[in-house]
C-alpha cells in the first residue's frame, strides 16, 4: 500500500510539473504572438504612410510632367502626346499592379508564432507518444 501511495504523490508531482511547464510555454507563445501582432501592426502602418507619400508626390510629379510633355508637344499633336502618356501611364499601372499581388501571394503573417507552435506540438507529440 505504501507503494501505491509513493507512486500517486510522484504521479501527482509529475502532472504539477507538466501543467506547469505547459502553462509557461503557453504564457510564452502568447506574449510572442502579442508582440508580432505589434510589430506587424507597426510594419504595416509604416509601409501604408510610406506608400502613401510615394502616390502622393509620384502623382504631383506626374502632373508635373505631364503637364510639361503637353505644353512642349503641343503644336506638333496634342492628342498624340496625350494618348502616348495614356498608354505609358496605364502600362506603368499594371506592372505595378502585378507587383502588388506578388507581394500579397508572399505575405506572411505571424510567422515566427506558428513555427514555435508547430515545434511546440511536434515536441509534446514526442514526450507523450
Amino acid at each position: 500500500m505504501e507503494a501505491a501511495t509513493v507512486s500517486l504523490k510522484q504521479l501527482a508531482a509529475t502532472s504539477k510539473t507538466f501543467a506547469r511547464r505547459l502553462l509557461t510555454i503557453g504564457e510564452n507563445r502568447l506574449e510572442l504572438l502579442t508582440v508580432e501582432v505589434q510589430e506587424e501592426r507597426e510594419r504595416l502602418l509604416h509601409a501604408f504612410l510610406l506608400a502613401l507619400g510615394v502616390a502622393v508626390f509620384g502623382l504631383l510629379a506626374g502632373l508635373t510632367l505631364t503637364a510639361t510633355i503637353v505644353v512642349l508637344l503641343w503644336t506638333w499633336s496634342p492628342w498624340a502626346a496625350l494618348m502616348t502618356l495614356t498608354v505609358l501611364y496605364a502600362l506603368t499601372g499594371i506592372i505595378l499592379y502585378r507587383r502588388l499581388i506578388g507581394v500579397m501571394r508572399n505575405w506572411q503573417t505571424l510567422s515566427a508564432s506558428l513555427e514555435q507552435l508547430r515545434k511546440d506540438r511536434a515536441g509534446l507529440e514526442s514526450i507523450l507518444s
